[in-house]
């Protein structure tokens, strides 16, 4: 892959399911990250955005509202031949500004790429401060006894958080 190709990064379509599936799943077979479905994907379509270049669906991302002042993003993937490229970033750059312009004062991550996450802006908290997410999802997750990833938060803005 060329380093000039031009990315754009638009919400997704039902015609990149299978790419944004592919990359994803990639990330949860070797334990990164929770697997998705076809049938997941298709019913939360809304939420995803995608990286796109001339070959094709390079990156994914979700973003999940959970509370008036709480959204996730979630299943941010990004293609083995785009690693190293911004595209990681730059999704996550364009879904706090959609948290922005929704009103939404705080974007959560839980992750295992504590780096990344702290370069683009976030912090690490206890997950015991975010009840909304608890007990909306994590509740179900086979992960919730000995979960290990990090949360972490990003503040769009400051001043209006509680």
């Amino acid at each position: 892959m060329s380093l000039t190709s031009t990315i754009t990064i638009r919400q997704a379509t039902m015609k990149d399911v299978d790419q944004m599936l592919e990359i994803i799943n990639q990330y949860a077979q070797i334990g990164l990250m929770l697997p998705r479905t076809k049938l997941s994907v298709c019913e939360h379509l809304q939420s995803f955005i995608v990286a796109h270049n001339e070959q094709g669906v390079i990156g994914v991302a979700g973003l999940h509202i959970l509370w008036e002042d709480l959204a996730e993003i979630r299943s941010l993937a990004i293609a083995e031949s785009a690693k190293g490229m911004g595209v990681g970033k730059q999704l996550v750059g364009f879904l706090v500004e959609e948290c922005r312009r929704l009103g939404i004062n705080r974007v959560l991550a839980l992750t295992y790429q504590k780096e990344f996450f702290h370069k683009c802006g976030f912090s690490i908290v206890a997950k015991e401060t975010l009840p909304q997410k608890v007990w909306k999802d994590c509740i179900n997750c086979s992960k919730l006894p000995v979960c290990d990833e990090i949360a972490m938060v990003f503040e769009t803005d400051p001043a209006k958080t509680k």
